[in-house]
C-alpha cells in the first residue's frame, strides 16, 4: 500500500500517483509490488536482491536515499529464519519493503488511531525501531527468571545433568546479542545523517532508542556472565562428584594393595616352611581381614570416605 500523510490525516492513494516533493510519503509492500515505485522514485532495486541473502542488518548511504536492511528476530522461535525488512529513506518517502507487509501497516494503523500523535517521518520510523525491542525486556527477564532457576536446581536438588539447558540458554543469548550488536550498528550509522534527511527531532528519538537497545546489549551481557558462573558451578560440582569417585577407588585400591602382595608371594612356585605347618592357612586369612579391618578404621578415622 502506499500512503500519502499530513499532521494527523493519512490517505491511501494509487502506485501510479506522481510524487511531489511538497508531500510525505508511506509505502509498505512486498518485493514484487515495489519494484514499480523503486523505478519510478529512481531508487536502486539491486538492493534488495543484494539483501535476499545478506544475513546480517547493513545500512547504506547511497546519493539523496538511505537504506536500511534489518534481519527481524522471531521472538515466538529465535531459532526460525530471520524476517528481512528494507527500507528506503528519502526526504519525503519512507518505503517499507517486506515479505510480509501486516506487522508493518499495523503499527501505521496504531499510529493512525493515537489522535494526540504526528504521523510524520519522524513518530513511523521511532515506532517501528521501538517495535523491534519492544517485548524484549520481558524476554530477558524469563531469561534470567530460567537461569535462576537452574542455578537453585543444582543447589538444592543436586540436579545431575544440565548442560542441554545451559546450551540453549547460550544460544537464545547469542542470537540476542549478535542482533542487538547489528542493531546498534545501523543506529550509530543513522544517526550520522549524511544525506540530511532525518530532522532534529528524528535524531532526537533515535540516540534515546540507541540507549534503550544499549541497555538491552548490556543486560544481555550480564546474563551471559551469570550463565557462565552457573556452568561453572556445574562444572565444580561434576568435579567434586568425580573427585569422590576417584577418591573411592584409591581406597579401595590401598586396602587391596597388600592382599595383591599375599597373593603374589604365596602364589610363588616354591617351597615354603608355611606350606607344612597346620595353621598357615587361616593365619593367612586371619591376616588379610585384620590388614582390610585396619585400613578402614585408618581411612574412616582420617575421613578418607
Amino acid at each position: 500500500m502506499l500512503y500519502e500523510f499530513e499532521g494527523k490525516i493519512i490517505t491511501t492513494i494509487d502506485q501510479n500517483i506522481k510524487f511531489s516533493d511538497q508531500k510525505q510519503y508511506l509505502g509498505i509492500m512486498n518485493y514484487v509490488d515495489s519494484k514499480l515505485i523503486l523505478e519510478q522514485l529512481r531508487l536502486n532495486d539491486k538492493l534488495l536482491n543484494y539483501w535476499s541473502i545478506n544475513r546480517s542488518m547493513v545500512y547504506e548511504n547511497h546519493e539523496e536515499f538511505d537504506f536500511i536492511g534489518l534481519s527481524i528476530l522471531n521472538r515466538d522461535n529465535l531459532f526460525a529464519q530471520k524476517e528481512k525488512i528494507c527500507i528506503f529513506i528519502r526526504k519525503n518517502i519512507i518505503l517499507f519493503v517486506a515479505k510480509t507487509t501486516a506487522p508493518i501497516e499495523k503499527i501505521l494503523h496504531e499510529i493512525a488511531e493515537n489522535k494526540n500523535l504526528t504521523i510524520g517521518f519522524e513518530r513511523i520510523l521511532s515506532t517501528f525501531f521501538e517495535r523491534l525491542v519492544s517485548d524484549d525486556v520481558n524476554i530477558l527477564e524469563s531469561i534470567e527468571l530460567e537461569i535462576a532457576e537452574l542455578e537453585n536446581e543444582l543447589i538444592t536438588s543436586g540436579k545431575k545433568d544440565c548442560v542441554k539447558e545451559i546450551i540453549s540458554l547460550r544460544k537464545r543469548l547469542m542470537l540476542f546479542k549478535q542482533y542487538y550488536e547489528q542493531l546498534l550498528d545501523v543506529l550509530d550509522d543513522l544517526q550520522e545523517n549524511e544525506n540530511d534527511i532525518l530532522s532534529d527531532t528524528s535524531l532526537k528519538y533515535f540516540r534515546i532508542f540507541d540507549g534503550k537497545v544499549d541497555r538491552l546489549y548490556h543486560n544481555i551481557l550480564n546474563l551471559r556472565d551469570y550463565l557462565t558462573q552457573v556452568r561453572e558451578s556445574y562444572q565444580a560440582e561434576v568435579d567434586i562428584g568425580l573427585n569422590n569417585i576417584m577418591k573411592l577407588f584409591t581406597v579401595i585400591t590401598a586396602i587391596f594393595l597388600p592382599l595383591t602382595l599375599l597373593v603374589g608371594w604365596y602364589g610363588m612356585n616354591l617351597k615354603m616352611p608355611e606350606y607344612d605347618w597346620a595353621y598357615g592357612y587361616p593365619v593367612v586369612i586371619v591376616l588379610s581381614i585384620i590388614i582390610v579391618v585396619f585400613f578402614l578404621a585408618y581411612f574412616k578415622k582420617h575421613k578418607w570416605f
